[in-house]
């Protein structure tokens, strides 16, 4: 992982992946895509992890790309975070991005401050978003007359229908983080939303891993629904946990009003 870019820590099974390039509001530079890559992998790779809470350091989540560090050459390249590895679904760009929905465990994102661009479709693969009331966010590619390619093809339809997402797009127009709940672009607002994060966070963790894994595979395979292949699989999922060490764990944790004691499965 690229030094000074991205810093994880795990705690009560919970990741926290923060991103440390204050000093530039966060903005994607070659090192910082590669950092955000290995980050996501090693949260995969990380046992115990029930759910993971991400956000940016200093001023901003993430200003969007670094086109001065990207364009002066001496490291990656714009060809190289769009060039897709053979076998791969995903170039480095879309990594960044598709990785977090990716992981078997949700993601929260925490946003404040700007969060434009190639920070926006980052938080966009999110399971969960928590922004600030007075965050900016856009989807801003359409300025600098380009499209989004971060993924978004894979994250947008999630939370919103196409003409909403055309108009944003194409006007990438500044949202607070107040207009962007109410446009369904982040799923609530906070004053201090590391902090309700967090708390999401581990009380996503308090539950079985087993059944909140299976929660976001089966909607991550079947959202926005309607489809036969959502309801063969809502079985498909099912039948392992009943009667697993975990759903016994969890029954009797209700039972109790007590936390449960459960066993995380191992890791990918």
């Amino acid at each position: 992982m690229s030094e000074g870019r991205v810093r994880i820590d795990v705690s009560g099974h919970v990741a926290e992946v923060v991103l440390t390039r204050p000093d530039k509001h966060n903005a994607l530079d070659g090192e910082m895509f590669q950092a955000i890559d290995a980050a996501i992998a090693q949260v995969r790779s990380t046992a115990g992890v029930r759910a993971v809470v991400l956000h940016g350091e200093g001023p901003s989540f993430c200003s969007g790309l670094d086109v001065g560090a990207l364009m002066g050459g001496g490291g990656l390249t714009i060809d190289d975070l769009l060039e897709r590895p053979s076998g791969q679904r995903a170039n480095l760009a879309q990594r960044v991005s598709v990785g977090w929905m990716e992981l078997p465990m949700p993601v929260i994102a925490a946003l404040h401050g700007n969060v434009f661009g190639g920070g926006m479709q980052i938080a966009l693969g999110a399971d969960v978003r928590i922004a600030a009331p007075t965050a900016k966010l856009s989807i801003m590619e359409a300025k600098w007359g380009l499209v989004p390619d971060m993924g978004i093809t894979a994250t947008l339809p999630r939370l919103m229908p196409a003409d909403r997402a055309l108009e944003l797009t194409c006007t990438a127009r500044v949202v607070s983080g107040e207009e962007a709940a109410a446009l369904g672009l982040v799923t609530s607002t906070d004053d201090d939303p590391i902090s309700a994060a967090r708390a999401l966070a581990a009380e996503i963790a308090d539950r079985s891993p087993d059944a909140v894994r299976a929660v976001k595979r089966l909607y991550g395979a079947a959202w926005p629904g309607g489809g036969d292949a959502g309801l063969a699989l809502e079985s498909e999922l099912q039948r392992p946990l009943l009667g697993s060490p975990n759903q016994i764990a969890a029954v009797m944790a209700g039972m109790r009003g007590e936390p449960g004691e459960f066993t995380d499965p191992d890791p990918a």
